[in-house]
């Protein structure tokens, strides 16, 4: 069994403090990533945001550019081979799999979209960060809002 998981977070920061949208799907296509880019969007006022991504290809296509033209988004590709260009997502990718993935084996789709679910939550309310003076996502984007 295998599934892809894409995220959005939407920020004018770059600390993750709040997951604006997530999808699960069984392919890694254009569809899953412009499903995730519209449930981001969706009433939220995007004006101005810049959305990371990688090269992929999903990321470099017409639909996808030209939905975030659309809704006056700003794209940001890394440059290639280097993770560091968007640490906070792959720091959060980093910790999923070795937190969540590498503790539990999965049986069936609907574990894994659960367990990703609960993670997400935990990682937000509950998982206290050294790079947050040591609060929660939720706690540090409230102190800072």
């Amino acid at each position: 069994m295998k599934l892809f998981y894409t995220a959005a977070l939407p920020s004018k920061t770059y600390i993750i403090t709040k997951f604006a949208a997530y999808q699960i799907s069984r392919r890694n296509d254009y569809k899953l990533v412009l499903d995730t880019l519209k449930k981001a969007i969706k009433g939220r006022n995007v004006k101005g945001i810049l959305l990371h991504s990688d090269q992929g290809y999903q990321y470099t296509s017409h639909n996808y550019n030209q939905l975030l033209t659309r809704n006056k988004m700003k794209a940001s590709i890394s440059r290639k081979g280097n993770c560091w260009d968007n640490a906070s997502m792959e720091n959060f990718f980093s910790h999923l799999k070795t937190e969540c993935f590498n503790l539990h084996s999965f049986k069936t789709s609907q574990e894994v979209r659960r367990a990703i679910k609960d993670y997400i939550l935990f990682y937000s309310h509950e998982r206290f960060q050294n790079k947050l003076n040591n609060l929660t996502p939720i706690e540090y984007r409230s102190q800072a809002f």
